[in-house]
């Protein structure tokens, strides 16, 4: 009978895999004498795991005189296999061998006792096991995980052996996994072992078939003694590997899919540990203060809890207080996790010294809990967080929670649509709880309503914000319950507030004299850095030019179209439909000195100097009456940029960069934008990184690049706005003022408010370089 049949007919004989009484029964019918082995002989298996588990410069697989040092080897689920058995007889004397059925292990004792004396058996529940912790110096399954991961069993009884595991390896051992590497069994393997973790994975080399069947694989986890985040290697590539389509394509596709996870945790600027990391395997004691220590983790996961959650541990810089609570537990809602005050290190401080907690575990939510209730949430959080709380001083009080409100008393979705370029994209209105008090001077309605636009494959990004007015007029603002009344005559019947057609609402209109978005506000403030140069262009009735790569809902363009007459602005999107919401629900239009472009920005960018049309905008936009000619005023054509803008997000966040593209600060490009800026000219990057490490490699390579290098770190966001100049002249700090000022007067305004807002950033900026 082929291997094939016989794990089918024990398929059959068996039926549950987890049921003791069972495999009792199994062992009883097949002896000791009759070894079943689980998807490899030894023969195949001898060569691949001795070379993992031999000390190197050790004994040859098949030198039995040169025994390695002595090793405490673990064999859970051990059956009636012979591994134990070839690995004793190969020099490996200090193995422990464990199985729930009290029947196999009997059999086994007595088919041993004599011939392998120093072999130990023991019946024992391998989720459940009686060791010490960092015990074993290799812990070899065979078939043993793929047994308790029956997919119609859940992941609970796997969970909890993994959890043994790790909790019995010494630092430094070897977790060694026989598997026929299904999607769900990997999918757990793989998230138990990240941090502190070094996985490979390997084929187990078949006898030659006429038939495609089953591959082992193996996968070997080594636990290191720091907490470092590798990607998983494997050994082997899709066409080295002899399995049928189907296990080679859930492989594969398990394997990209966990290499994604650990590159965007890579990129992060902390590792994130689960709690099971750092308190079972005893990488950290909980129970104690540590005087600033911060640590980011997982909290929950398979079988403990409903949701997963990423926290940050934090005990308070302050040794004495006072403090008013032992321990507590911050939330923070997805709508603010992105902002500077909850995802930077240095605000996360701030937050704990208001908070008065000796420990603070400040829980940031994401998508995954939108369906929840903040109830629900405390519920199943409370049992986790209660695992952190340090025991001394804790007098058995109850940990508080505390919740940062994401500031939004009323949301109604206006749109909703998918895109094959930005993924899942929202048109939203929203009113928020407290309003700065710029805005609430120029639009005194008592509740303010703001349209977002909202991409939603970074986080929930909000690109865009505005403030709705009413149709026809200047800038009166409209207030919800001015919004209730035009709602409630309009002839819409569809259900909930989603409209399907595209019409929006015809009283309300998005108000293009006020930047609601703060960063929106940095990016002009950095005019002011050319604002010599702009205002003698202004002054000799000739344009400046601007690229703006990103259009987004339209509203920085605008806004620059309205304030800065003299500036020909190009913007170039790479996405229709957001042009399209744009136009339809932000009221974008394209004017005289305001063109769109649907492209790829890098590719504009480059092509900029390279036409030989004479006009600013590059070949094949499709809308001809944009082609406009911008001149000197000797007539010449003059193709050199003098503001390029890149506001984009990034499709990919495995980068580590929310905010832009990883092409728009590669070295390349960065050469390529100076070379088309003019000799003043100025570059603009918004730039939103979890990572400070990151943030210091784009700066460090503009600083190759551009002359002059400046920042500006938005206030209570993520955002930085990097501004580069080409100018070789020296500007320096105590000029910022004089050239602030200057930028106002260049702005034709409408409210003294933006004047200030502007310029209360621009005193904000800072020289790099």
């Amino acid at each position: 009978m082929g291997k094939t049949d016989q794990l089918g007919k024990l398929l059959s004989t068996l039926g549950d895999f987890t049921s003791k009484e069972n495999w009792d029964e199994f062992f009883k019918i097949r002896s000791s004498d009759d070894p079943f082995e689980w998807y490899a002989e030894w023969s195949e298996l001898r060569d691949p795991l001795m070379s993992h588990i031999s000390p190197s410069n050790q004994a040859r697989p098949d030198a039995e005189a040169e025994a390695p040092p002595s090793q405490q080897i673990l064999v859970p689920g051990c059956g009636n296999s012979r591994l134990s058995e070839h690995l004793y007889d190969a020099g490996f004397r200090d193995i422990t061998n464990v199985d729930f059925s009290k029947v196999v292990i009997s059999d086994m004792l007595r088919r041993n006792v004599r011939q392998r004396p120093g072999m130990r058996w023991r019946v024992m529940d391998m989720t459940k096991m009686q060791f010490e912790a960092v015990t074993f110096d290799a812990v070899l399954d065979k078939g043993g995980l793929d047994a308790l991961m029956e997919p119609e069993m859940g992941s609970d009884l796997g969970n909890q052996y993994l959890s043994e595991v790790k909790r019995v390896l010494k630092f430094g051992g070897k977790f060694v996994c026989l598997t026929l590497a299904e999607a769900h069994v990997l999918g757990l393997l793989f998230s138990k072992f990240r941090s502190g973790w070094k996985i490979t994975i390997h084929a187990i080399p078949q006898k030659p078939s006429s038939k495609p069947s089953l591959q082992t694989f193996m996968v070997v986890a080594e636990k290191e003694t720091l907490t470092m985040l590798h990607e998983i290697k494997s050994s082997f590539n899709n066409s080295s590997i002899v399995c049928s389509g189907d296990q080679a394509r859930g492989l594969f596709e398990a394997l990209e899919k966990e290499n994604k996870i650990r590159r965007e945790h890579s990129n992060g600027s902390d590792i994130l540990c689960s709690l099971e990391d750092l308190q079972v395997e005893a990488r950290q004691d909980f129970t104690k203060l540590s005087q600033g220590r911060r640590l980011q983790l997982t909290l929950g996961g398979q079988g403990s809890s409903c949701f997963i959650y990423k926290a940050v541990l934090l005990d308070s810089q302050s040794h004495f207080g006072p403090f008013l609570y032992h321990c507590g537990v911050f939330i923070v809602p997805k709508s603010r996790s992105r902002e500077w005050l909850f995802s930077s290190e240095e605000g996360q401080w701030m937050v704990v010294e208001s908070s008065k907690a000796a420990r603070l575990i400040m829980v940031l939510l994401d998508s995954s809990h939108a369906n929840a209730s903040m109830e629900d949430i405390q519920k199943d959080l409370s049992p986790l967080v209660r695992q952190l709380a340090p025991g001394e001083g804790d007098n058995g009080a109850q940990i508080p929670f505390l919740t940062a409100g994401d500031g939004i008393k009323q949301r109604s979705i206006v749109h909703q649509v998918s895109s094959s370029f930005t993924g899942p994209i929202i048109v939203e209105d929203v009113v928020y709880e407290n309003v700065d008090g710029d805005v609430s001077h120029i639009f005194p309605s008592k509740d303010l309503i703001f349209r977002r636009l909202v991409f939603q494959r970074s986080e929930s990004l909000v690109q865009s914000e505005a403030v709705l007015t009413r149709e026809g007029s200047s800038h009166t603002a409209i207030g919800d319950s001015e919004r209730k009344k035009s709602n409630s005559s309009s002839k819409s019947k569809k259900r909930g507030t989603q409209r399907g057609s595209g019409e929006p609402c015809n009283q309300l209109k998005v108000y293009h004299g006020y930047l609601a978005s703060s960063y929106h506000t940095g990016i002009l403030s950095g005019f002011m850095l050319i604002s010599s140069y702009m205002e003698s262009v202004a002054a000799s009735n000739k344009s400046a030019k601007a690229v703006i790569v990103g259009l987004g809902a339209g509203l920085l363009p605008m806004f620059l179209n309205g304030c800065m007459p003299f500036l020909h602005i190009e913007v170039v999107e790479l996405d229709p439909m957001v042009l399209n919401l744009a136009r339809v629900y932000f009221g974008f239009t394209e004017q005289e000195h305001l063109q769109v472009h649907i492209a790829d920005g890098v590719q504009f960018i480059r092509e900029i100097t390279s036409s030989t049309s004479n006009v600013f905008s590059v070949p094949g936009n499709e809308d001809a009456s944009s082609n406009r000619s911008c001149t000197s005023q000797g007539g010449s054509v003059n193709t050199k940029v003098d503001i390029i803008i890149i506001d984009v997000d990034s499709a990919d966040s495995s980068s580590g960069m929310t905010c832009p593209a990883a092409d728009f600060v590669e070295d390349s490009f960065l050469q390529t934008v100076k070379k088309n800026l003019s000799e003043k000219g100025l570059f603009v990057i918004n730039l939103v990184a979890r990572s400070q490490a990151i943030k210091d490699g784009v700066i460090s390579r503009m600083k190759e690049v551009f002359n002059h290098l400046f920042c500006l770190q938005v206030e209570e966001d993520v955002n930085e706005v990097i501004f580069g100049l080409c100018s070789d002249s020296i500007m320096e700090e105590d000029c910022l003022p004089e050239t602030a000022h200057r930028l106002e007067k260049l702005l034709k305004l409408k409210h003294k408010e933006m004047s200030q807002s502007i310029i209360d950033a621009a005193k904000k900026i800072r020289r790099l370089k």
